[in-house]
């Protein structure tokens, strides 16, 4: 496995292993790697032949009150985790390789970015979209692979792909989830024992209302105040959104049918966590 920290170095031995006729497969993270990201690069190296994962910490997709400065950079572990599980390339660029000066190009897709997270996180999928595109035209993937967990994300890049004609394709896989049920993600480790015992009604509030909508129940309202009950169980937490929406547009929607998005967005302290189902 190569650990590579340039640009070119990348491009070169990408374009070796086209010519070598392998497809290339493409994990983009943030590092502070778990079991969800894992299951991205396992899902590559079925699909590909060769497997590039990137940590990157983006600073452009941070809001100037975010956890930019704590958030985990396990590198060494995250390394480690890569080689176990058999990735090609592990691209780790310094900001300054990414960003060599000041940046006055941005990618910004419209609309399906000003709801849910974006709502309260101005400039968040302009940084996403933006580092994102840059990483595509460095690897030049044949499959990209994202998860489902960051449900808003997935579908913007899909648009940004499919809008600016890449020649790519994106893989959402599912998401994975701790034994109690609460989406992996990185940010679990800010959480206290206390909050993280109550953060596990996140996915228990989305059950219940799986639940409800199996009894027949199609009103996004009474589905919404279900969750909201749930959540109230516990003081720590803090209801940033709840949203039903259909899957593709984002939009709001007034009753359940298949192809809807139920997407969550919660705070517990300092911590923010989201989770969603699809509804099949």
């Amino acid at each position: 496995m190569d650990v590579i920290q340039t640009i070119n170095e990348v491009k070169s031995l990408v374009k070796k292993a086209r010519s070598d006729g392998k497809t290339i497969g493409f994990v983009p993270t943030m590092g502070a790697l778990h079991e969800g990201h894992l299951s991205l690069i396992r899902a590559a190296n079925e699909k590909c032949d060769f497997v590039v994962v990137s940590i990157f910490v983006n600073p452009t997709q941070f809001g100037p009150s975010e956890d930019l400065d704590k958030y985990p950079r396990p590198i060494e572990k995250d390394i480690e985790l890569c080689e176990k599980n058999n990735v090609d390339l592990v691209f780790n660029p310094a900001v300054e390789q990414m960003y060599k000066q000041q940046n006055l190009t941005w990618v910004n897709v419209e609309k399906i970015t000003e709801c849910l997270c974006g709502s309260s996180r101005p400039n968040h999928f302009r940084g996403v979209t933006t580092v994102c595109a840059k990483l595509f035209n460095i690897v030049k993937p044949d499959f990209a692979f994202f998860g489902q967990k960051d449900a808003q994300q997935a579908v913007v890049i899909k648009r940004m792909v499919c809008d600016l004609n890449m020649d790519l394709e994106i893989v959402v896989c599912p998401i994975v989830r701790a034994a109690d049920g609460l989406a992996l993600s990185s940010r679990n480790a800010y959480l206290t024992p206390e909050q993280r015992k109550d953060a596990a009604l996140l996915y228990k509030s989305l059950q219940n209302c799986r639940q409800l909508i199996e009894k027949g129940e199609k009103n996004s309202q009474t589905i919404t105040d279900q969750i909201r009950t749930t959540l109230s169980e516990s003081p720590l937490i803090k209801v940033e959104y709840i949203s039903i929406v259909d899957f593709h547009s984002l939009e709001d929607i007034g009753r359940v049918s298949a192809g809807t998005l139920i997407a969550v967005a919660i705070r517990i302290a300092n911590t923010r966590l989201i989770d969603n189902i699809l509804v099949d």
